[in-house]
């Protein structure tokens, strides 16, 4: 009996490898631009993880996956098929994707869009057809699900919508279940719908392989233009029209008494609570407008600290608020003149997004009620708050040919009791012969300061003048007008690629609705690289590069010039390595600096399931920006960090960043410090998670601690319960006292009508 049981488990096991394995008795022939006509499922799909339903057996299928990373549109060494079928509110998908090694699939249970490093499979997916951004939706083999936008400049993970996703690791690899409700997509108001889509997966073994349903050429830069056709979707709306959005916060926080009484404690404020409202309403499938109402726009997790011991600029940090997800492709331009975190507080902001054949519109207005505002200059920029204001941002964008266009934008920021910027844009792209394209962005500013110079005053005392004397850094009510340009002139190819660009801003450019930090500056930079793809044991693709870079300001003197050899290499064992040297002369505060050297390198490595490694490391020559008489010393810069996994539920990320900088010829120390931060996830379900932060910044040595309980059960309808704690070192001893401490909740339910 236990001969024959033996026997029947070898026998699955082999049946089980065979169907995993690519049929490579005929010569391959990708799938270049296929198309698939689905038909409505004949009976109900229920989203569990099995295949079993009757409403599958009418299903069509996409075969016939290209490998096209590592790969250059070869066989894969695994089979992935997908089906497509769709009701009067779902589109309906069911990946199965074999392995020859079950035990090496990577899969955990995590929070959504956490699982990247992951097996998954999905689609990205064109509903417009002109190439300008697309849905990328995904799910792991638990059917923990990931989505994000792509544009043609980066994947936005902070954008969310809903689905509905379920997995299941089997003996043959694992399969995955989705349901897309209609009223999650944005299509155009017809009949019959046209779309682009490809199935994709990604299968990380010895490299991070990549299969696609629909063939991509490394030598055609427009990846949506390359995606198969998918029809048969007729006479569908979204399921409701009107959205809301309502939510409850609850609150209590204390703050350290008197900071020149070690022993003086916390004064706790009285617990207090706020209600908010969103609503959006779906005219069509293609245009909707939302409003809210006194949102709760804080984030449950602070922003990861950045060293700015030695930088003379403002920080970037990420947009996650949901509000401004939606639509937020279409505002984005080369300069940064909407950048959604300079509306802060809003009372009430409002938005309309839609689209008509190939016209993009979108419209912000929004009440805020503490605005910040960052100030421009030739070396440094100023941050401020400047009180209440109302915000008007105007888009509209016209694609034509399959990824080019022509767009305007405007942004205007009134400050309640004077005081106002105002931008006026125009940009395009052209995509021709394929591989070149031409990028244009041309800008007109117009700012009226307030006069209130006690708002400027520590900024006053630091810098009184700009544009060389002929304006004062004081909000003392005066008018001026500026401008800036941007240029581009691009060639991406399988081989060689080029990337010459031109930035100017004049000294009086100021955008108070964006992210601008530097102005008075004439840019030329120029990349040349060339890709080789060895396909050896060791190296998936090696890249060599160049980059020459010089800038003016507007009064013609020559401010910094640098030439940047560099090489990437993409290893197998999912390892990337960054080798590069700086060599500059640049001129600051009047002094010239030359002999800037660096050696740069930077290694990731998700060589295992359990654990995901990498490090950052700048060292050589740097200007001590921060002195009082800038001298060029000996410093090292390094970032580190790690992504361990020592159950499938359970996440540990370390960071480390470090900075050290000394005085020329071995002298004293100028800086010295670091920051060191984990987060922590333990993942009880798909839906409830509990979070940990922890992180000590040396250079202010304040130690920070934030738990978090969190049930959600889509990227709307959520549960928080947390508590943030700050501990900074007091009295003779430097002890650690806590001075901040705030507890936390919050209830947001979404309501689809």
């Amino acid at each position: 009996m236990r001969t024959a049981a033996t026997l029947s488990l070898l026998l699955i096991g082999l049946a089980a490898f065979a169907r995993s394995q690519p049929d490579d008795s005929r010569p391959f022939q990708p799938n270049v631009l296929p198309a698939l006509e689905i038909r409505r499922a004949a009976a109900p799909i229920q989203i569990d993880g099995e295949l079993d339903d009757p409403g599958w057996q009418e299903a069509v299928a996409a075969t016939n996956f290209a490998e096209i990373r590592p790969g250059d549109q070869s066989r894969p060494p695994v089979n992935t098929e997908a089906l497509v079928a769709y009701s009067d509110t779902h589109l309906y998908l069911a990946f199965k994707a074999a392995d020859s090694n079950p035990g090496a699939i990577r899969a955990s249970l995590r929070d959504r869009d956490q699982m990247w490093q992951d097996d998954f499979v999905g689609i990205i997916l064109d509903t417009y057809g002109d190439g300008a951004w697309a849905y990328e939706i995904f799910a792991n083999p638990l059917g923990v699900q990931g989505d994000a936008r792509w544009t043609a400049e980066n994947e936005d993970d902070g954008f969310n919508l809903i689905f509905a996703s379920q997995g299941k690791i089997t003996a043959a690899g694992y399969q995955v279940e989705m349901a897309i409700p209609f009223s999650s997509l944005r299509f155009p108001d017809k009949p019959k719908q046209n779309w682009r889509i490809t199935f994709f997966r990604t299968h990380p073994r010895d490299s991070r392989r990549q299969y696609s349903w629909a063939s991509v050429s490394r030598d055609n830069p427009c990846f949506p233009c390359q995606f198969g056709t998918l029809s048969g979707i007729n006479n569908v709306k979204p399921a409701g029209k009107l959205e809301l959005l309502p939510s409850v916060i609850a609150f209590q926080s204390g703050r350290w008494r008197d900071w020149e009484d070690p022993g003086a404690g916390l004064a706790n404020s009285k617990v207090d609570g706020e209600a908010s409202l969103g609503v959006q309403f779906a005219f069509t499938p293609s245009l909707t407008a939302e409003a809210t109402y006194n949102p709760d726009f804080s984030q449950i997790e602070s922003d990861a600290s950045q060293i700015d011991v030695n930088t003379t600029f403002a920080l970037f940090y990420p947009e996650r608020r949901p509000f401004f997800q939606e639509g937020s492709d279409l505002f984005n331009t080369w300069f940064n003149v909407f950048y959604t975190r300079s509306i802060n507080n809003p009372v009430l902001a409002t938005k309309l997004v839609g689209r008509l054949n190939r016209t993009s519109i979108g419209y912000v207005l929004a009440r805020d009620e503490n605005s910040p505002v960052i100030l421009p200059f030739e070396e440094r920029s100023a941050f401020l708050s400047a009180g209440r204001s109302t915000s008007n941002v105007l888009r509209l964008k016209r694609t034509f040919l399959e990824d080019s266009y022509l767009g305007a934008l405007i942004t205007d920021r009134r400050l309640e009791g004077g005081g106002a910027g105002s931008i006026i844009s125009i940009d395009g792209l052209w995509r021709f012969r394929r591989n070149y394209r031409l990028e244009l962005q041309a800008l007109l500013s117009h700012t009226q300061e307030p006069d209130n110079a006690v708002l400027t005053a520590e900024i006053s005392a630091r810098q009184s003048t700009f544009d060389r004397g002929q304006h004062t850094t004081a909000f003392d009510g005066e008018s001026f007008w500026g401008n800036a340009v941007y240029a581009s002139f691009e060639r991406e190819a399988r081989h060689w690629s080029f990337d010459f660009d031109y930035v100017g801003s004049s000294a009086t450019f100021r955008a108070d609705n964006g992210f601008i930090t530097g102005n008075d500056q004439h840019q030329f930079v120029l990349w040349n690289g060339y890709d080789l793809y060895p396909n050896t044991r060791v190296v998936d693709r090696l890249t060599p590069s160049l980059v020459f870079g010089r800038f003016f300001n507007y009064a013609g003197e020559r401010k910094d010039d640098w030439i940047r050899p560099r090489l990437n290499l993409q290893l197998k064992a999912q390892t990337s390595v960054f080798l590069g040297s700086v060599f500059s002369t640049e001129r600051f505060r009047g002094k010239e600096f030359p002999g800037i050297r660096r050696l740069e390198i930077e290694v990731n490595s998700n060589f295992s399931k359990p654990l995901n490694l990498g490090f950052w490391l700048a060292h050589g020559r740097f200007i001590a920006r921060n002195l009082a008489d800038p001298v060029l010393g000996s410093g090292t810069d390094l970032q580190a960090w790690a992504t361990i996994r020592p159950l499938s539920r359970l996440v540990i990320e370390p960071s480390f960043l470090h900075a050290r900088l000394r005085h020329p010829n071995h002298g004293p120390e100028i800086f010295n410090g670091y920051i060191a931060r984990t987060r922590l996830n333990y993942q009880f379900t798909r839906e409830l998670f509990l979070r940990l932060v922890a992180q000590y910044n040396d250079f202010d040595q304040v130690l920070n601690i934030e738990p978090l309980l969190s049930y959600k059960l889509n990227p709307f309808t959520i549960f928080y319960l947390g508590t943030t704690h700050a501990f900074e070192e007091l009295g003779a001893h430097r002890d650690f006292t806590q001075t901040q401490r705030q507890f936390f909740m919050k209830f947001q339910y979404l309501l689809r009508v």
